[in-house]
């Protein structure tokens, strides 16, 4: 008496078998690579909105290095002339640590923060300067935060013995300071 499922017994049922198995293991295989296609894509679109928030900031830094008095002033502008670059150029984490430093050692002091906030067109300036590092430190910690998405899934052993990764670099956190200096705070229309 032969059943429903009796033709898989045999030859036939092995082949029909392996066939899904198969079937199963590429859809799996498929499925991690699309993941890490778009988790690679995320990084590299991260890492671009990084690079914009990081030139922005290094030109108003610029802008607000001239209202500063030497020598302050100029180790800023020269922190920031660095960095101002082409958008395609890869991030400098020590020139930005640099950049950094400045912005800690130009504005160190609340009473001279005061004196240039004094002014509404400086005052001003440096709003959009701790808006800009605010935004930098945002887009850092999305960026970083891709990272390790990227490379917790690069590291899955199915990933890498299909090798699903292919050339692609292994993604990388940026690590740099982007604190912002204690007197410069957030004070809009002030």
């Amino acid at each position: 008496m032969h059943t429903a499922v009796g033709w898989l017994d045999g030859a036939w049922g092995i082949v029909v078998l392996s066939f899904l198995v198969l079937l199963v293991v590429g859809w799996y295989l498929s499925y991690l690579a699309a993941r890490l296609d778009r988790l690679h894509h995320r990084v590299e679109t991260s890492r671009a909105a990084l690079e914009t928030r990081l030139a922005r900031r290094a030109a108003v830094a610029l802008e607000v290095s001239r209202l500063v008095a030497p020598p302050a002033g100029e180790q800023l502008r020269l922190a920031a002339t660095r960095m101002v670059r082409a958008p395609d150029a890869p991030v400098s984490e020590a020139g930005e640590n640099l950049l950094a430093r400045a912005l800690h050692q130009t504005f160190d002091d609340a009473a001279k923060v005061k004196k240039l906030r004094a002014d509404p067109a400086s005052g001003e300036l440096l709003d959009e300067l701790v808006l800009a590092g605010e935004r930098v430190q945002l887009a850092r910690r999305f960026h970083n935060d891709a990272v390790s998405h990227a490379q917790r899934m690069r590291r899955k052993r199915v990933v890498r013995w299909a090798k699903l990764a292919g050339t692609a670099q292994m993604p990388q956190m940026v690590e740099i300071d982007d604190s912002q200096p204690e007197a410069l705070s957030w004070q809009p229309g002030s």
